[in-house]
C-alpha cells in the first residue's frame, strides 16, 4: 500500500458556494478547509442534501466556488477560465457514478479506450490498454460486449476500468455502489480497495457506513460544514 505524501495533493481553503433560485438562497458549503494527500483513500459521508456532492463537484472543478482557493498538483484551479479548468482536469481526474455512463452503442473495449482516444493515443495502443485494464478489472472476457449484455456490477468495473486507463492522479467517485446489490457491491469495494493499493488517490462520496468505513480516512459533511474528518473508528470496520 502507498504511504500518503506530505505535500497536499488538493489544498482547499475557505471555499463557499451559495446557489441561488430566485429571491431562495441555499448556501451548501460554508468555508471548506481540506488536504489531501497523493495515495489517500478518503470516504465523504453525512445526510442527503448536506453538501457532498457539492464539495466532489466544487473541489474537482466541475463547478465555480463563490470565495475560497482550490490548489490541484499546485495549481489554482480558481484562477483559471473555464477552458484552462476543463484541460487541466481531463488531465488530471477522473470520475465514476453510480449511473455508470457507459455509451450504450459501444462495446466495454470501446468505452474504456474512448478517454484515450480523445487525448490522441493511437487507435492501436488505445485498444491493447483498453483490454489489458479491463483484465486488471477481471472482464478479459467481456471486452466485446455492450452495457446491455453486462450486469450492474460489469458496468461499473466499465467505469472504473475507463477512470484508470488514463492513469488519472485522482479519481473522484459519487456512490459508485448505490445502485449495486449487497454482493455486487463488495465486490466493487474490493476493486476499489485494490486501486488505491496500487498507488491512486480516491475520494469516495457514500451513504454506505460499510464504504464510508473503508478508507483510510473518513468525512463528514454536514449543513455544508465539515463537522468530522479523521480514521474511521475501529467500530465502523
Amino acid at each position: 500500500m502507498i504511504i500518503a505524501g506530505t505535500t497536499p495533493i488538493l489544498s482547499a481553503r475557505g471555499v463557499c458556494k451559495t446557489y441561488r433560485t430566485g429571491a431562495v438562497e441555499v448556501e451548501a458549503l460554508r468555508g471548506i478547509d481540506l488536504d489531501l494527500a497523493a495515495g489517500e483513500m478518503v470516504t465523504v459521508m453525512g445526510p442527503s442534501g448536506n453538501g457532498k456532492t457539492t464539495l466532489l463537484n466544487c473541489l474537482s472543478g466541475l463547478d465555480d466556488i463563490d470565495a475560497g482557493t482550490i490548489f490541484i498538483d499546485g495549481h489554482d484551479i480558481t484562477a483559471m477560465s473555464d477552458a484552462q479548468r476543463t484541460e487541466h482536469r481531463a488531465g488530471r481526474m477522473v470520475f465514476v457514478f453510480q449511473s455508470f455512463n457507459l455509451i450504450g452503442v459501444l462495446s466495454a473495449a470501446e468505452n474504456v479506450e474512448l478517454p484515450l482516444l480523445l487525448s490522441g493515443v493511437r487507435s492501436k495502443e488505445a485498444r491493447l490498454r483498453s483490454i489489458e485494464m479491463l483484465g486488471r478489472v477481471g472482464l478479459d472476457d467481456r471486452h466485446q460486449h455492450r452495457p446491455a449484455e453486462l450486469s450492474g456490477g460489469e458496468q461499473q468495473r466499465v467505469a472504473i476500468a475507463r477512470a484508470l486507463v488514463s492513469e488519472p492522479a485522482i479519481i473522484w467517485a459519487d456512490e459508485p455502489t448505490g445502485n449495486l446489490d449487497s454482493f455486487t457491491a463488495g465486490a466493487v469495494l474490493d476493486l476499489l480497495r485494490a486501486v488505491h493499493e496500487a498507488g491512486q488517490t480516491l475520494v469516495i462520496i457514500t451513504h454506505d457506513a460499510t464504504v464510508g468505513a473503508s478508507g483510510q480516512r473518513r468525512i463528514e459533511v454536514r449543513d455544508g460544514r465539515i463537522e468530522h474528518d479523521g480514521a474511521p473508528a475501529l467500530s465502523d470496520r
